[in-house]
C-alpha cells in the first residue's frame, strides 16, 4: 500500500477574542476556510501531473474538510475520472492549539457537496471529529493516528490482495503529524524539522508490511519508537517539489 499527501492560504487569529478574519471572501461563509490564491490554483494544476505519473495509480482519495484542501484536489479528481470520489474525513483537517474558545468548524458535507459537485463521495463518514476547543500536539498526533487507522484499515478491507495507492490531501501541521505516526519517529522536541510541508508538495509512503495482528486497536494506539501505524511505513518522498515550476515554498 502506498500513501501520498499533498496540500495550504492564509487567515488571522484574534488570539484574545477568538474572532479569525481572512484577506479573502470564503466560499463556505467561514472566515478559517479561506480560498487558494491564484497561485495556489496554478500549482495544483501542477501537481495533478505528478499524481498522474504514480505507480500504482491512485484508488482512493480523502481530503480535510476545508475548502483550500478539496480545491487543491478538485483538479485530480476531475482527471482521475467519475470512478473516484473525495473521502472528507475531519480526521485529516487542519490543526487548531488548545484555546479557551471554539475554533470554527469547517462546512458540513452537504455545502461541500454544492460547492464540489459530483466530487464529493456523500456516503462517507469521517473516522473522527476534532475538538472545537482545539487541541495540543500530542492530541492532534493522536487523533491523526485514530485517522490514519481508520483510513487504513478500510483500504485493507476494500482491496482484497492488491496493492493500493491512497492520496490524502490535508495541512502543513496534520501533515507532519502524519508522517510521524505512519513512520513511528516521534523526535524529542515536536517542532524538530523533520518531515517537510511546502504547499502543493508530494510526501509518499510505502508500507512495511501488511499483517498489523497484535497491533492493539482503539485510542490511544500505540505508534512510536518506530512501530508506526498499521505496520509501519517508510517515507520515500519528503515534501517533493520537483512538479512546481516554483520549486518548494513555505516549507513550514
Amino acid at each position: 500500500m502506498h500513501l501520498h499527501y499533498q496540500f495550504r492560504a492564509s487567515y488571522t487569529l484574534n488570539s484574545a477574542t477568538g474572532e479569525y478574519h481572512t484577506n479573502s471572501q470564503s466560499p463556505t461563509g467561514i472566515p478559517s476556510d479561506p480560498p487558494l490564491a491564484s497561485y495556489g490554483v496554478q500549482q495544483s494544476h501542477e501537481l495533478v501531473e505528478a499524481l498522474t505519473r504514480l505507480d500504482p495509480g491512485i484508488d482512493h482519495v480523502y481530503s480535510s474538510p476545508f475548502y483550500r484542501c478539496l480545491q487543491t484536489v478538485q483538479p485530480a479528481i476531475e482527471r482521475l475520472g467519475s470512478g473516484v470520489k473525495v473521502r472528507v474525513d475531519n480526521g485529516i483537517g487542519e490543526w487548531y492549539g488548545a484555546a479557551h474558545f471554539d475554533h470554527p468548524s469547517p462546512a458540513p458535507p452537504a455545502v461541500l457537496s454544492s460547492l464540489f459537485p459530483s466530487c464529493i463521495d456523500e456516503a462517507y463518514e469521517p473516522s473522527i471529529i476534532p475538538p472545537r476547543s482545539g487541541e495540543t500536539i500530542e492530541q492532534l498526533h493522536d487523533r491523526v493516528a485514530q485517522a490514519l487507522d481508520h483510513i487504513i484499515a478500510r483500504a485493507d478491507a476494500e482491496s482484497s490482495s492488491r496493492d493500493v495507492s491512497i492520496l490524502l490531501c490535508t495541512h502543513a501541521a496534520t501533515l507532519i503529524a502524519i508522517s510521524r505516526t505512519l513512520t513511528g519517529d516521534m523526535p524529542s522536541d515536536s517542532n524538530e524539522d523533520d518531515f517537510l510541508a511546502p504547499t502543493a508538495g508530494l510526501t509518499k509512503f510505502i508500507r512495511k508490511q501488511i499483517s498489523t495482528e497484535g497491533q492493539e486497536k482503539g485510542p490511544p494506539l500505540e505508534w512510536k519508537g518506530g512501530k508506526g501505524i498499521a505496520g509501519g511505513w517508510t517515507c520515500v518522498l519528503n515534501g517533493n517539489c520537483d512538479h512546481l515550476a516554483g520549486g518548494a515554498e513555505r516549507s513550514w
